[in-house]
């Protein structure tokens, strides 16, 4: 534009002949001619009427230079290159009659193909001719209006975390309302049944009522098996929520995302506000307690296309027209299992540990998506929460004591020993190297009486002050009582006797007690 404009200028303005022309701008006097004939010609048509309007002038006269490149010839490309295109585009299309949509050839794949014919030809020109041999025809999509309470969607998203240092790949069940816009998210180890109802429930425990209607995609866990080309047939985890909690339920045809489009944008959505700050946390709970307060953060943002409303607002609209929630649905698995002979039950490939004395017996086990709980005789016996990952061992030490006294070679090099609490680990590398039988009654003495490992940590504290020598098992647990007798009750006049009789009677339990007790007083 800037050259056709320099040209102009110095023909009209400057009276310059073509040939001058030409000569200061270094354009071919062909090219100068043509643009300063059209410049006059266009003039002309103006004078005589010939324009609709001075609109049409104007845009003939600004318009950028342009060439008309419509009867150019391909050069390189033949009838018999075209016809191998039209080839690998019918196989196409055979291959997503019988299901193989994945394994179609791309533009770049039917380039490679034709090279290795012998044909020379650039990428960028079969594009084109295979943008020309295929209908490309946009499609266009209806825009749908929702009703307050109605329908709500659900869908699964990736996220990839680390817990506790470790990198874990997760699964992010969303939930998206129509009307409302309102999210939910939680994070799963995995997308199995027992995640999918779980998410459920927390959802509607979060919401305090459920849609008219869920929407899924053919996830294996909401479908069951396809009947026909368009007949889905439900799973039986779906038909029992839906049951229990009253909703109806849709799912979208395959591969057609934009039926579900409010839940697609929100898996990326809540990912990428939640988690592209922060992708660390020790635990999945707390991954799950960030992730709800991020999701309750983006409930109360204002929204430009709401009019500055909120989904939490949009939400009391809608909270009339919700189904109540009765009850929560109890979607733990139960199963029975046997402990093996290392007294632990396999769940998933991963190996928990139960108390010794139910070794080789069968127990109850109930499995959610993050805790196993155990019963025996309708009694809980013990918890572990689950395993990310497989073929993985949870060992309690406790659950060993008894085998432990017998054994006691065996502590240091066991499971239960590494995955002990490490200020226990601490206390067993400072005091008990040497006497492992008297930490493992000191660990029976911790469960027996339900203490604290700060508790037995304060006491052995304690001991030191006096002398690091008597840090002992005889002597822990004569203060650990003596912090728990009842006390006396003595008339005023005889209060200082009693106590000074208490502390010597305390002083005799330890050794080196003409240090501790002097005096009448406890140093």
């Amino acid at each position: 534009m800037k050259d056709k404009q320099e040209i102009l200028f110095k023909a009209i303005r400057e009276g310059k002949s073509v040939r001058a022309i030409s000569r200061d701008t270094g354009f071919h006097r062909a090219t100068v001619r043509k643009y300063i004939n059209n410049y006059d010609e266009e003039k002309r048509k103006l004078f005589q009427g010939d324009f609709t309007s001075e609109e049409e002038f104007i845009s003939d006269i600004v318009e950028k230079p342009k060439y008309d490149s419509s009867t150019r010839k391909r050069k390189k490309v033949t009838p018999e290159m075209i016809a191998e295109i039209s080839y690998c585009l019918e196989e196409n299309r055979k291959k997503r009659s019988r299901g193989e949509h994945k394994q179609q050839m791309k533009s770049t794949d039917i380039s490679e193909y034709l090279i290795s014919k012998g044909y020379e030809i650039s990428y960028s020109t079969v594009c084109l001719l295979v943008n020309n041999l295929t209908d490309h025809s946009a499609e266009t999509f209806i825009k749908q209006y929702y009703e307050p309470g109605k329908v709500c969607e659900f869908d699964w998203g990736e996220v990839k975390l680390f817990l506790e240092s470790n990198k874990r790949k997760l699964n992010m069940a969303v939930f998206t309302t129509a009307f409302e816009g309102w999210v939910y998210a939680r994070v799963f180890p995995k997308q199995k049944t027992q995640d999918f109802q779980e998410s459920h429930t927390c959802f509607f425990a979060k919401l305090k009522g459920v849609h008219h209607q869920m929407v899924y995609d053919n996830m294996k866990v909401a479908v069951k098996r396809f009947v026909g080309r368009n007949e889905k047939e439900p799973t039986d985890a779906l038909l029992k929520l839906s049951m229990f909690y009253g909703f109806d339920f849709r799912f979208c045809n395959a591969a057609a995302g934009n039926e579900k489009g409010h839940v697609e944008r929100g898996v990326e959505y809540v990912r990428r506000k939640a988690f592209s700050k922060r992708n660390s946390f020790s635990s999945i709970e707390e991954a799950n307690e960030y992730l709800e307060q991020i999701c309750d953060y983006l409930n109360n943002k204002p929204k430009k296309e709401k009019q500055g409303t909120t989904a939490e607002d949009l939400l009391q609209i809608a909270r009339p027209y919700l189904f109540p929630v009765q009850a929560k649905y109890d979607c733990a698995e139960s199963r029975e299992a046997r402990v093996d002979k290392l007294s632990t039950i396999c769940v998933d490939t991963c190996h928990y540990s139960v108390p010794e004395k139910y070794t080789g017996k069968f127990i109850n086990v109930r499995i959610s998506s993050n805790k196993i709980i155990c019963f025996a005789d309708d009694s809980l016996i013990c918890k572990h929460n689950k395993i990310i990952g497989k073929y993985q061992w949870s060992m309690n030490i406790d659950h060993y004591l008894k085998t432990l006294i017998r054994k006691p070679g065996a502590v240091k090099g066991s499971y239960a020993f590494h995955q002990m609490d490490e200020e226990l680990k601490s206390i067993y590398s400072r005091y008990f190297k040497e006497q492992t039988k008297d930490f493992i009654r000191l660990l029976i003495y911790i469960k027996e009486n339900n203490k604290s490992i700060y508790e037995v940590k304060g006491i052995i504290e304690k001991l030191e002050q006096i002398n690091p020598q008597n840090v002992n098992l005889q002597n822990i647990i004569a203060l650990a009582e003596r912090d728990v007798a009842p006390k006396q009750e003595y008339p005023d006049n005889d209060i200082n006797e009693s106590v000074n009789k208490q502390l010597r009677e305390l002083a005799g339990l330890l050794p080196g007690n003409e240090q501790l007790y002097k005096g009448g007083k406890v140093l």
